[in-house]
């Protein structure tokens, strides 16, 4: 086990707070606002809630080479967050979120803050925040 640098340290710690807030804000959204997650919501939610636990060992352990499979998460989730706000925003791909399987529509806007901004785009800037910071984790580790 390498020594990690203080400034890993917290890239780690920030990836993990961040993958904290996007995971307690779905669960806002469902569990105390009652807005139910349409197909591609519970495939960002099964992207994003291992990241918690990812991140938060290798923070405690200050172990990043368990960090691996939070880069691979993170960039696919980052597609699927992209993809499901172009089915919500762009009408070429409206006709699409239709089609998911459920009770509700992937088409479905539940908030739209300043009128571009919904629960995918959240999902989505957190994927790429977690993305950038372990691309900004390896070059530090690899720079050491």
């Amino acid at each position: 086990m390498r020594s990690v640098t203080k400034k890993a340290e917290n890239l780690l710690l920030l990836i993990w707070v961040q993958a904290i807030l996007a995971t307690g804000g779905s669960l806002f959204y469902s569990e105390i606002m009652g807005f139910i997650p349409c197909e591609l919501c519970w495939y960002q939610r099964i992207l994003m809630y291992p990241l918690v636990v990812i991140y938060g060992f290798a923070a405690i352990k200050k172990e990043i080479s368990v960090t691996l499979p939070g880069l691979i998460l993170s960039g696919i989730g980052m597609f699927v967050s992209i993809y499901h706000y172009m089915v919500q925003k762009v009408p070429a791909f409206h006709e699409m979120g239709g089609s998911c399987t459920g009770g509700v529509p992937c088409n479905a806007v539940y908030v739209n803050y300043l009128g571009f901004v919904t629960i995918p785009f959240l999902a989505g800037i957190a994927f790429i925040v977690i993305f950038v910071l372990q691309f900004m984790l390896l070059k530090e580790q690899r720079g050491k």
